[in-house]
């Protein structure tokens, strides 16, 4: 049972840990064009990672997703997976990743650990997927997501983004893309984060938008699947896969939150759209070695989780780091 309860009562028992700001795509709605990324010095190591990690599940953490960036630009993820797979009372390790080298590590990954893993895949378009991630390769992508099945997992999950006029034609090609190699996905609406050249125009498109763009080929039924995440998920017929929808701006999930994520600076994020933080950098360095004490920082910071977040689609940004930087 998780020692974390936030003044609202909400228990927190998923932490999603970012373990670079790296990645080797550009995506419009993650970062800028010409991002500046963190020294080294300045992340987290992979045993401070792996000691984060240790400090959270003795707090009741159940689950961890690893994030960035993209994971894997950090060669030696397995190490880390291998270190918090270990870890007791953690009932699954998780990580998303943009799937350009899965072909790659999918199966050091498995075999390190890694139970599940979610895949970012916004288009089949080659030349709009290069346009939206800025460089990347679709057919890259596709072949990693094919390498993860191969090394065996199970309940692979597709995220897309879906931005209208840009890819909102293509929902029902993700929806049979996904029937046929039997994966989940989850459309996710935008979230405004850092100030973007690419945002200033209207591209929102809500859950409710994407539903009814699906119900013309399939009935969507509820499903009482649950993952410990945001997604509403639902199924259709002739097919086993789950249809999940996060929506921050449309369908507000506050009041269930159940995690925090902390970057790979060590910056404790106590919710996606404010700015509250706490630094744990500090603790894990100036103490090495007191789990105690980064335990006890935690906690106290487990308190200023605010009670919900507001995003606004017609104005200003109010959170200027970017998703790479925030752990996605």
């Amino acid at each position: 049972m998780s020692l974390m309860v936030d003044t609202f009562g909400r228990k927190v028992e998923y932490l999603r840990l970012s373990v670079t700001d790296r990645c080797d795509f550009r995506c419009v709605y993650c970062m800028s064009e010409d991002p500046c990324f963190l020294e080294r010095e300045q992340v987290l190591s992979l045993e401070e990672l792996a000691w984060v990690g240790q400090a959270f599940t003795e707090l009741g953490v159940s689950k961890i997703r690893l994030t960035g960036g993209e994971p894997l630009v950090r060669s030696d993820c397995d190490k880390l997976v291998k270190q918090l797979g270990a870890l007791p009372g953690l009932s699954e390790l998780s990580m998303t990743t943009n799937g350009s080298r899965l072909t790659k590590f999918a199966e050091k990954m498995r075999d390190s650990g890694l139970s599940r893993l979610n895949i970012s895949l916004d288009t089949l378009k080659p030349e709009l997927f290069t346009e939206l991630t800025r460089n990347g390769k679709v057919e890259r992508v596709i072949a990693g997501i094919d390498a993860a099945k191969a090394a065996g997992f199970k309940r692979i999950k597709i995220n897309a983004v879906i931005l209208r006029g840009q890819n909102d034609d293509e929902v029902l090609d993700l929806i049979e893309f996904c029937r046929d190699r039997e994966l989940d996905i989850a459309f996710i609406e935008e979230m405004p984060l850092g100030i973007i050249d690419e945002r200033k125009k209207s591209r929102h498109c809500s859950s409710d938008e994407v539903k009814s763009i699906i119900s013309k080929r399939y009935q969507l039924s509820v499903s009482n699947k649950r993952t410990g995440g945001p997604a509403r998920y639902y199924t259709m017929p002739g097919s086993s896969i789950h249809v999940g929808f996060i929506s921050p701006h449309s369908n507000n999930f506050c009041h269930e939150c159940n995690r925090v994520r902390v970057t790979v600076e060590g910056r404790l994020l106590l919710c996606l759209g404010n700015e509250h933080s706490v630094d744990l950098k500090v603790i894990v360095r100036e103490f090495p070695g007191d789990i105690e004490k980064l335990k006890a920082a935690i906690l106290d910071a487990i308190k200023l989780k605010p009670k919900e977040h507001i995003f606004d689609v017609e104005g200003e940004v109010q959170i200027l780091r970017f998703m790479n930087a925030t752990g996605g």
